[in-house]
């Protein structure tokens, strides 16, 4: 299911650090209260990470009732943005990106450029 992203609408990373140990009513009171959000946005993922990268916590509002979904890696750790204590909203492509181990942010490699000396 989390390696999927074709049923969700939105998908949001808490960044930093979150407690794990939280349920669905810790986390949800964290997006509403910390974060400005309704948790109850059918169709929005939440994702939560805590001190160790391979593990995560998602949050979704199913219109019935909340799933709480919880993966852990067997070798590896998601590449998670610790820059802040924000919630960020990303895009599909992101989102796989991240379920595959690589970065959200891609990278742009700086390349050294002399144009040539034409007189």
């Amino acid at each position: 299911m989390l390696s999927d992203a074709g049923g969700f609408k939105k998908v949001y990373l808490a960044l930093g650090y979150t407690d794990l140990r939280r349920g669905i009513e810790g986390l949800a009171i964290s997006i509403q209260y910390t974060y400005h959000l309704d948790p109850y946005q059918k169709g929005t993922l939440f994702l939560f990470c805590g001190r160790r990268n391979d593990r995560i916590k998602g949050l979704l509002w199913e219109g019935d009732g909340f799933l709480l979904l919880y993966k852990r890696l067997e070798s590896g750790r998601f590449d998670w943005p610790r820059n802040g204590e924000e919630l960020k909203s990303i895009t599909m492509e992101q989102y796989s990106w991240l379920m595959k181990g690589f970065s959200i942010y891609p990278s742009v490699r700086e390349v050294d450029y002399t144009p040539p000396n034409t007189l």
